[in-house]
């Protein structure tokens, strides 16, 4: 592990806060503050041969650096590398995430609850998009909630940083929640988030995914179809107003999709 990382840090091996495919991330405590974060070592080995998924590790410190600060997204503090990892150094969020806390409720959430940590999260990915930052990972385990229970999202790995009128290209995110034009194999814009936003807000009301398949395949042929239903067992108490955003949020047509700030302005409106 980094010397310079060890000298900073205190790492608190035995405290595990999450694992993804490239790394683990540990809670970690401030040598000069005593104060706690996070930090994610990535294994710069498993990426070896995998060119999107090298780009995606080079990529997440750059994408954090963009957006940081701000206080709906978890905010980078410290870079360290060494031979066989980069370990990237973040916000502690100490309190539960989304998933987590649409498990505990049991299914939907009451619309006023929703539109609450809703708000938060386009917050968040509005002022991605301003930057110039996809992050393509866009998922309840990704909300985190801070000690103040205000919305943190997190994880960038999955992130592409664009300039203008560029736009990204490969099979990232995760299956239910990615967006159609991803899985086209064309190149796509910020939008992706947009339709990855439109699905948490749908399970957050449902309490299910708007589109279901018991394997991979199916659930990217049920996004590829993109037919929305509203169940009036589910959404007989759900306002129209709500309906109506998920609607031009989860729009095939991307040209017809909303922006972030046309969400932002729907909810606000």
């Amino acid at each position: 592990m980094s010397a310079a990382l060890k000298r900073d840090y205190q790492i608190c091996d035995c405290e595990e806060i999450g694992r993804g495919r490239f790394g683990t991330v540990f809670k970690c405590v401030s040598r000069s503050t005593g104060d706690s974060f996070a930090v994610k070592s990535i294994d710069k080995s498993l990426t070896a041969g995998a060119s999107l998924d090298a780009q995606c590790l080079l990529t997440e410190p750059k994408a954090l650096a963009l957006v940081s600060p701000h206080p709906h997204l978890v905010q980078l503090r410290a870079t360290y590398e060494d031979d066989s990892h980069l370990h990237i150094v973040t916000d502690l969020c100490p309190n539960s995430d989304l998933h987590a806390l649409i498990l505990a409720n049991g299914g939907a959430f009451p619309e006023r609850d929703a539109r609450s940590i809703f708000a938060q999260l386009m917050t968040a990915v509005s002022h991605c998009h301003r930057k110039g930052v996809i992050h393509r990972d866009v998922k309840p385990d990704n909300v985190l909630f801070d000690s103040w229970n205000s919305v943190r999202l997190a994880d960038f790995g999955s992130a592409a940083v664009v300039a203008g009128a560029e736009a990204a290209a490969g099979v990232v995110g995760t299956p239910y929640y990615v967006a159609p034009e991803v899985l086209s194999g064309w190149e796509y814009g910020e939008k992706v988030d947009v339709w990855s936003c439109g699905v948490v807000l749908y399970i957050m009301l449902a309490g299910f995914p708007p589109f279901y398949g018991e394997t991979a395949v199916e659930i990217f042929d049920a996004v590829l179809r993109a037919n929305l239903r509203f169940p009036t067992r589910v959404f007989g108490s759900v306002s129209p107003a709500a309906k109506d955003l998920l609607r031009r949020m989860l729009c095939k047509d991307v040209y017809r999709r909303f922006s972030a700030e046309q969400v932002l302005s729907g909810i606000h409106g």
